[in-house]
């Protein structure tokens, strides 16, 4: 056999594994994006593994092999409504356009603005499905722990990540650590305030982003004020 045979031969393998596996992540993204349609029309315990498989046109053993279980596929559904997206979760959080464009921001009250529009549209996806976890989890222990380890896991990136960020640049009051201000912003960009203001008072999206924005940078950024 030729060289050029064997080239072609490893070429078309190469190209038919990359196929496979891009198949094997579109046939993924449907299978999450089906879940979490059905976790939030039917509830957890309504949505079963076969209804599944049916809605989104693939074999019972395709959506087991996409996740760990039915409360995995709940998770997977969860990260990706945060991310915007079943492959965006796929992505490091530092490499989402979103967050690239906070980091790489100088000005700290911009990086909070920004920060805070990615709010809405984050609580407006992931909300239904929160709501379907908190009412399965209070019958299943490990719906408890997966609704604890995400709340733990939004928790640490804020204390890691912007709340870091913040303190090393050195734009943070001088009470505040890295950690406290993870912290505040876990709390005043918390699902409870989205449902509060938004779902319950009416406000508009953009309303409740510039209050999201207002309130961060006077509880976070050393002489930070604002005119009202």
């Amino acid at each position: 056999m030729s060289d050029k045979s064997t080239d072609t031969q490893q070429s078309r393998r190469g190209y038919d594994s990359t196929r496979r596996r891009a198949e094997a992540a579109r046939t993924r993204q449907h299978i999450v994006e089906t879940a979490a349609r059905l976790f939030v029309e039917r509830g957890y315990a309504g949505t079963t593994m076969p209804a599944i498989a049916a809605e989104a046109g693939v074999a019972v053993e395709t959506v087991y092999r996409s996740a760990t279980g039915k409360a995995g596929l709940l998770a997977d559904a969860v990260r990706a409504a945060i991310a915007g997206g079943v492959a965006r979760a796929d992505t490091p959080v530092t490499e989402r356009t979103a967050i690239r464009r906070i980091i790489e921001e100088s000005d700290p009250a911009r990086q909070l603005e920004l920060y805070a529009a990615t709010q809405p549209g984050i609580w407006s996806r992931v909300g239904p499905l929160l709501v379907t976890l908190e009412a399965a989890a209070n019958g299943d222990t490990g719906l408890v722990r997966l609704r604890d380890e995400l709340a733990a896991e939004r928790l640490d990136g804020l204390r890691n990540g912007l709340g870091r960020m913040l303190h090393e640049r050195g734009v943070l009051r001088t009470d505040l650590s890295a950690e406290r201000a993870g912290e505040i912003v876990y709390a005043i960009c918390g699902r409870a305030n989205y449902q509060a203001l938004v779902e319950e008072c009416g406000w508009t999206h953009d309303a409740y982003q510039r209050w999201l924005t207002e309130t961060l940078t006077a509880a976070l950024l050393r002489n930070a004020a604002f005119d009202g």
